[in-house]
């Protein structure tokens, strides 16, 4: 691709930086986009292929570090808690915040999240901040809910609001116009735009300013990723800079972003946008990459205000270009292209940084009306301390669920078929769901089993069935 001239690029950058200041994002969102924008127009892919990298193997394990729950104690008052809140659950047909999802009990994601928070101040008696961080779409509704919870509020904002940026015309890489639905025009920039939110929110410096070193960062769909004095206090002994909780990976992550180490020595996250499509293959086999990132990280506050000056208030993350339509319900609409960073590939900016090997228990995400399904089952029960926990009477290990998409992707589409509750799964190793089946009242099903019907038309199981194995319906 010939070289673009400087003047060439600001010029094809000023349309962007118009809407983004009419839009008032501030100073650091527009030098940031322009950073990604300006690799676009030079041909960067933001892809790492396999001769970037080589497969890690025997990294260290959360079960057999030394016990460093004393001093994990004394670093919680000194630690917050960010959940990220940006999603609307849109690929479950949904229009409002993910986490407002009824997940067991009655109680949503933020209800449990609230409760496991609360019950660890009150156990060591700290201080410990909840901290959102929502999108535009989120905030309102997500605030409103925490406010059945009056004694979370501290001297911390309870939130902050990651930034939007103009989606990009694929041809023209220009900005893309929708009047039909001017909010289509914009975009995410991906979770890593954490490190960029806490700044031009002043929550950083708020956050330092109170004492605060500390901050436990994960997605508010994953109830497994609960506070851990272990792990707080291993990195409070050894003062790591940033932490990432990696897990073994299975058929059910091959599509994750998985933890490799750069020719240079530093370690690195892969996303499967990052990745050339012809190692595509490569890049999912789970022998040779064999951690994913559960998107759980810990993060030195006082190593990332380092980091960040050194750096202008911006993060040199690794480009990811994803190839989206402009509404993603519409497949025939243009095709853009969405600029993000992850927030794990500052595993490779900071200088010390680690990975740890965690249990599966601590990476238990809702992605899907499946795994909402499980949760909602026997399968799973709510502990005294708000913990989401395989039932102990379960000794089949993780459930899997596959549902039909044609009947049980949206939400309420799920709903309806399971209106008369959800059977016991206590005892069930797999459920396979092809086609269209209303499930009665106490229903058990067990083992493996695969339930499909013969037509289009729906079919019932009947009230306390028992499944076991196939069944063909109609």
């Amino acid at each position: 691709m010939p070289e673009i001239s400087r003047e060439d690029r600001e010029r094809r950058f000023k349309p962007f930086e118009e809407r983004m200041r009419r839009a008032m994002l501030d100073t650091l969102v527009i030098t940031t986009f322009r950073h990604y924008y300006y690799q676009l127009l030079a041909g960067r892919t933001g892809l790492i292929d396999r001769l970037q990298i080589d497969p890690i193997d025997g990294i260290p394990d959360l079960e057999q570090l030394e016990d460093y729950s004393l001093a994990g104690q004394s670093a919680l008052g000194r630690t917050v808690v960010v959940k990220l809140n940006g999603g609307l659950g849109t690929g479950m047909g949904m229009e409002q915040a993910k986490s407002l999802l009824e997940v067991k009990k009655g109680l949503s994601f933020l209800d449990i999240i609230a409760r496991q928070v609360l019950h660890v101040r009150s156990r060591f008696d700290c201080r410990m901040p909840l901290i959102l961080m929502n999108s535009f779409y989120t905030r309102a509704d997500s605030l409103a809910a925490l406010d059945n919870y009056p004694s979370l509020k501290s001297t911390v904002p309870l939130d902050f609001v990651q930034h939007k940026v103009p989606k990009i015309d694929q041809h023209a890489l220009a900005p893309v116009d929708w009047p039909h639905n001017p909010e289509l025009e914009w975009c995410p920039p991906g979770h890593g735009d954490l490190y960029t939110a806490l700044v031009t929110s002043g929550m950083l410096d708020a956050l330092l300013a109170q004492g605060f070193e500390y901050a436990f960062v994960s997605n508010a769909d994953n109830l497994g990723a609960v506070m851990d004095i272990q792990m707080l206090g291993y990195c409070a002994s050894h003062n790591v800079p940033f932490l990432m909780e990696v897990a073994d990976r299975t058929e059910a992550d091959r599509k994750g972003g998985h933890i490799a180490r750069m020719k240079s020595g530093n370690l690195t996250l892969r996303e499967l946008a990052q990745c050339p499509v012809e190692e595509e293959e490569a890049f999912q086999d789970t022998t040779v990459y064999k951690y994913f990132n559960t998107n759980t990280l810990w993060v030195n506050l006082i190593a990332l205000k380092k980091l960040l000056e050194d750096n202008h208030n911006m993060l040199p993350l690794p480009l990811i270009i994803n190839s989206k339509t402009l509404d993603p319900r519409d497949t025939s609409s243009p095709r853009v292209f969405h600029l993000e960073t992850a927030m794990g590939s500052a595993l490779s900016v900071f200088t010390g940084a680690q990975v740890l090997r965690v249990p599966r228990s601590r990476f238990a995400p809702v992605k899907a009306c499946a795994d909402l399904l499980g949760l909602w089952s026997d399968a799973y029960i709510l502990t005294g301390d708000a913990r989401i926990i395989q039932n102990p009477k379960r000794t089949l290990g993780p459930i899997v669920i596959e549902l039909d998409p044609r009947y049980y992707k949206l939400l309420d589409e799920m709903k309806s078929r399971f209106v008369h509750g959800v059977p016991s799964l206590v005892d069930c190793e797999k459920l396979v769901v092809a086609g269209d089946v209303l499930f009665g009242r106490n229903v058990v099903i067990k083992g493996t089993a695969h339930i499909s019907t013969t037509d289009d038309c729906q079919h019932t199981i009947p009230d306390g069935a028992h499944i076991e194995g196939s069944i063909v319906l109609g």
